[in-house]
């Protein structure tokens, strides 16, 4: 088994990031106006902006 840079695990997480950043965006235009399905992809979506400015932009950095 071997162990992963940390490089590779920030990468990782990034998939994840964006993989939930695609289900929200597709949620949301799914919702087919129903407001409550929209709003709380919103919430998810400035949560995964927040993981963004966490994982993504310091991979960025690497």
């Amino acid at each position: 088994m071997s162990a992963q840079t940390d490089k590779e695990i920030l990468q990782e997480m990034d998939r994840r990031i964006q993989a939930i950043k695609s289900a929200a965006l597709e949620l949301q235009e799914l919702s087919a106006g129903v407001q409550a399905v929209y709003r709380n992809a919103d919430r998810i979506l400035a949560s995964v902006k927040m993981l963004e400015i966490n994982v993504s932009d310091v991979l960025d950095l690497l």
